[in-house]
């Protein structure tokens, strides 16, 4: 995500607040980038935790498994 795309994340948030709002394509620019923004926030996150090791008391270093969801 670069920064012009935050930028305009910002622009159309603040011009949703005003009085004339956001047309209908802007909704739908605004709906992409935010879709954008989440994937690109999930996948740091997600390499973050895949980079992460937990430490027992006698030292052993183990990464993080992933989660069962429930029912599986």
């Amino acid at each position: 995500m670069t920064k012009e795309q935050i930028d305009r994340i910002n622009a159309l948030a603040r011009k949703a607040k005003t009085r004339s709002g956001l047309t209908e394509a802007e909704k739908e620019e605004q709906a992409v980038l935010r879709r954008a923004y989440i994937d690109s926030v999930l996948g740091n996150l997600r390499g973050q935790l895949d980079n992460t090791v937990i430490v027992d008391e006698k030292g052993h270093r183990r990464r993080l498994k992933e989660r069962k969801k429930e029912g599986e």
